[in-house]
């Protein structure tokens, strides 16, 4: 009886073209992101509470209740900074 052809070994070049190189490196944030980020969420929360504590006064007098507005948008780019923490 004959025997059966063997399949072709495959070449070296096409070998490592197939094997994954596996994931990618993971992204990191830099270093300075976490610091920044809690800061950003810190000073909006002392912007509220003094502005509490000071009847209305101060940090911005002129403001009136858009100190509120700031002191919860400062918050506000501190969370959005979370979003992209890794």
């Amino acid at each position: 009886m004959p025997s059966s052809k063997k399949p072709k070994k495959p070449s070296d070049a096409t070998a490592t073209d197939a094997t994954p190189t596996g994931l990618p490196p993971a992204k990191t944030s830099p270093t300075w992101w976490a610091p920044v980020m809690v800061a950003f969420m810190v000073i909006g929360l002392l912007w509220i509470v003094v502005y509490y504590l000071t009847d209305y006064t101060f940090p911005v007098k002129a403001w009136g209740n858009w100190n509120l507005g700031a002191g919860f948008g400062l918050m506000m780019v501190g969370f959005l900074m979370t979003t992209n923490w890794r």
